[in-house]
């Protein structure tokens, strides 16, 4: 049985290029990509081309547990959006400017069948709040 994609959203107030930057650049990724403060991103690497990989490492920061999220790139269009896969599943990240300085993104991604839908949402949601976050200080 196929479940319903999850999909999280947010309004940054920067111009899209400059969101697009700080989503895809390994130097901004590893500044905002943990769900929780006491967890960080200490690095990712990001080939952002089609069969390309993106790896970022998310551990807590006491080092007591951590994983490599993993992605490969099914589709690129520059400065508007990408999918990849990752395992069994996939997303697609969307940035839509809304005017020169506000640009909303929209990641749509497929649940996993071990952890509850709204965790899973929870956790990317918090992620993307986040980006938001760091974008709009920066």
């Amino acid at each position: 049985m196929e479940r319903e994609k999850i999909i999280v959203k947010a309004i940054i107030f920067a111009n899209k290029q400059k969101v697009w930057d700080y989503y895809t650049k390994p130097e901004h990724i590893t500044k905002w990509n943990y769900a929780d403060p006491s967890w960080h991103c200490p690095w990712a690497i990001n080939d952002l081309k089609i069969g390309g990989r993106y790896v970022a490492r998310m551990e807590s920061k006491d080092g007591s547990s951590g994983f490599d999220f993993e992605a490969t790139y099914t589709e690129i269009k520059e400065g508007e959006s990408f999918s990849y896969e990752f395992g069994d599943r996939f997303a697609t990240v969307e940035f839509k400017e809304l005017s020169q300085s506000k640009t909303e993104v929209i990641i749509t991604f497929d649940p996993e069948t071990i952890y509850p839908v709204e965790l899973q949402k929870n956790g990317w949601q918090s992620i993307l709040d986040n980006f938001k976050k760091y974008t709009e200080a920066h």
